[in-house]
């Protein structure tokens, strides 16, 4: 991949377990005319091994933006999260968290944790398809990120 290659295409990092919500975020996404590619991954070990770069993920590429579901397997999306904002190389990396989950304790303590927006999936399609267009006009046609 070339520099003007990685410079254009944006990286999402999708950390989401739900097999169909992988498939309606991915089809939503698709909708999208930003080059970017979606790197998933099913659980929070998985996720923290991929942004580390470790083990099978040592040639990862560094995401522009992370997804994160709240209930994931083998490690949970809120230590996730605390991880990825405690971590000198990796707090800058934007973080949406995407869940299902209304409980105020979760968006207190995801923004306690410094995330950078709280979201609630939303079951109907066409909201969410909408929900992830404006994600991905945001934080790639709206804000200001810094390159690392």
């Amino acid at each position: 991949m070339s520099v003007e290659t990685e410079e254009t295409h944006k990286i999402i990092f999708l950390v989401e377990d739900n097999k169909a919500d992988i498939r309606l975020i991915q089809e939503a996404l698709k909708t999208s005319s930003l080059p970017h590619q979606v790197v998933t991954v099913r659980d929070g070990i998985d996720a923290m091994a991929y942004l580390r770069q470790e083990g099978e993920y040592a040639d990862a590429l560094r995401p522009d933006l992370i997804l994160l579901d709240l209930n994931l397997p083998r490690k949970d999306g809120r230590e996730v999260l605390a991880e990825i904002k405690s971590d000198p190389k990796l707090k800058r990396i934007p973080v949406v968290v995407l869940t299902t989950s209304k409980n105020e304790d979760d968006i207190y303590h995801s923004y306690d944790l410094h995330v950078n927006c709280y979201i609630t999936k939303s079951r109907n399609l066409a909201q969410l398809f909408q929900i992830v267009k404006g994600i991905e006009e945001f934080w790639f046609a709206t804000a200001t990120l810094p390159s690392e």
